[in-house]
């Protein structure tokens, strides 16, 4: 059936769903996995705003907050690479062939890019549940690599309920942004 399946995964409790649902098919299929976690400046919660204004009326202030979001970044980054070698290890004591890449980028262009490259046979990932507004403005990975993906595409969904919530909150925080008040409930 499938010989290369790769998974986009993120270290979350969705990424952990999409891995354990990834090494189910890879041992049922006898299948090799190649693990991806893209890294996005303009998705990860832990950017510093201030940082990336070129424009800031403060120097000082700009060149500490740039200090500090690119010390955030590499912390966040040996996190999500030790994150990926768990799994790696993981997948290896149930006897799965597995390697695993960090790019950094527009999460849905690069994982379509390397299914292309790898020749996967499936991507498996995983899907938040966004609609309306909060799609729009904050994309969906999965909604792109559905439509652009070089091969099948498995999307995993995450809890409802706390996806709801999620949504709801983001949906509230972008119009929020936009300069509309939204009404409390």
């Amino acid at each position: 059936m499938f010989k290369k399946i790769l998974v986009a995964v993120e270290n979350n409790q969705i990424g952990n769903l999409v891995f354990d649902e990834a090494l189910a098919l890879a041992k049922a299929t006898n299948a090799s996995l190649m693990l991806v976690h893209v890294m996005s400046p303009y998705s990860d919660r832990n950017i510093n705003p201030i940082s990336m204004d070129p424009y800031s009326f403060y120097p000082a202030m700009h060149s500490e907050a740039l200090a500090q979001t690119l010390k955030q970044w590499d912390s966040l980054k040996q996190e999500n690479l030790d994150f990926l070698r768990v799994l790696c290890s993981t997948a290896a004591s149930e006897g799965v062939t597995a390697e695993f890449t960090q790019n950094l980028g527009d999460p849905g262009r690069i994982i379509c890019e390397m299914a292309r490259n790898w020749q996967a046979e499936v991507i498996i990932l995983g899907r938040r549940g966004r609609a309306g507004l909060s799609e729009f403005f904050l994309g969906s990975v999965s909604n792109y690599v559905l439509h652009h993906a070089p091969c099948s595409v498995l999307a995993i969904q995450g809890i409802t309920s706390a996806t709801q919530k999620v949504s709801e909150t983001e949906q509230q925080v972008v119009m929020e942004n936009l300069g509309f008040k939204t009404p409390s409930l």
